[in-house]
């Protein structure tokens, strides 16, 4: 007869198995593993100041303040490297 600690460390292993699977079958549905959601909220955070600063641009026509947006449009750049 087995003791109640063996019971216990057998019903954890079966637990990681269940829950390693579990991330197995989601990273294969979703096509590949998940990103980090900090940084895939930056991301779109990011796409969208530079998506909204290309049509600043468009729309400038004092060469300051184009001068201001490509600078800008840099630093965006610089940033989405990163991530």
């Amino acid at each position: 007869m087995a003791d109640a600690g063996e019971g216990l460390i057998d019903a954890e292993d079966d637990y990681q198995e269940k829950l390693a699977e579990r991330e197995r079958l989601n990273e294969k549905r979703s096509g590949g593993p998940r990103l980090d959601p900090v940084k895939e909220r930056a991301r779109k955070s990011l796409d969208l100041a530079r998506a909204e600063l290309h049509r600043q641009q468009e729309a400038a026509s004092h060469p300051v303040r184009r001068k201001q947006i490509e600078t800008a449009l840099a630093e965006l750049d610089r940033r989405l490297a990163q991530i």
